[in-house]
């Protein structure tokens, strides 16, 4: 089956249940396989994603982010929304929140990060607005019409895990203007840019980062305070696909294009 959009469901979020029509598939890809969920939302083709395994046993500095993009890529998919628990560095994205993000700060160390490292050329993906323009708007305007708790904007601190950051981390982190923090969202938006598939990500602010929040931090937390907003997060993104448009009026699809230069398939 193909799939025209698909979920990225990040830690707390396991919910195939939302598609009718389930199925079953894996994805055969050169970085390995992709086990997905495909079937119908809204009425239109759907595939569902779990990023750290059906029963989050996958880190996130050993997800195959290569594979599962490759795999979306192969069924056909054109956009993605994904979701992301992350820790707040600013006072007023406050735990419940859901972020919007339109930049990212990559301070990750050990992860390919491109599909262009064979040698064969070399690829400069521009990422001046790495989160897609129009899928941002539909998910904005649907937080809107939900009277969600949403910020329209924020930049995402992505560190490499699998531990939590230092208070002293996230001082300099806070400096450099971001907005929250996570483990996850790069390079799966720069992957999904050099594919030319539309990407944009929903943050939910699970707890305050280390030396903002009162107490240590636990994953258990984390997954806490996501079962409390699922369905919350749930129904943005029901509404949010339901305002996607048939066609494309951004230029994700051709962010390589642009360059003279073909999507490594």
């Amino acid at each position: 089956m193909t799939a025209d959009i698909a979920i990225i469901g990040g830690t707390g979020l396991y919910q195939p249940e939302l598609l009718e029509e389930v199925g079953e598939m894996v994805v055969e890809t050169e970085y390995g396989p992709v086990s997905l969920k495909t079937g119908k939302l809204k009425g239109k083709r759907v595939a569902f994603l779990a990023r750290h395994g059906e029963k989050h046993t996958i880190p996130p500095h050993l997800i195959n982010y290569r594979a599962n993009i490759c795999a979306l890529q192969k069924i056909g998919v054109k956009r993605v929304l994904a979701t992301a628990a992350t820790g707040s560095l600013n006072l007023e994205m406050e735990p419940g929140h859901m972020v919007i993000i339109n930049q990212f700060i990559d301070f990750t160390k050990n992860r390919p990060s491109t599909f262009f490292d064979d040698g064969r050329e070399v690829v400069h993906v521009d990422m001046t607005e790495p989160y897609c323009p129009e899928l941002r708007r539909c998910l904005i305007k649907a937080a809107r019409q939900l009277g969600l708790p949403h910020h329209p904007g924020g930049t995402y601190v992505c560190t490499e895990g699998p531990r939590f950051e230092t208070p002293a981390e996230i001082r300099a982190y806070q400096l450099l203007g971001g907005h929250v923090v996570g483990m996850t969202n790069v390079p799966e938006v720069v992957l999904a840019r050099e594919a030319e598939i539309c990407y944009a990500t929903v943050a939910v602010v699970t707890n305050y980062a280390a030396g903002i929040s009162p107490h240590p931090l636990t994953h258990q937390e984390v997954l806490d305070a996501m079962a409390k907003n699922n369905e919350n997060l749930r129904r943005l993104v029901l509404a949010a696909i339901d305002l996607i448009p048939e066609e494309r009026g951004c230029e994700c699809g051709q962010a390589l294009g642009r360059l003279g230069q073909l999507t490594q398939k």
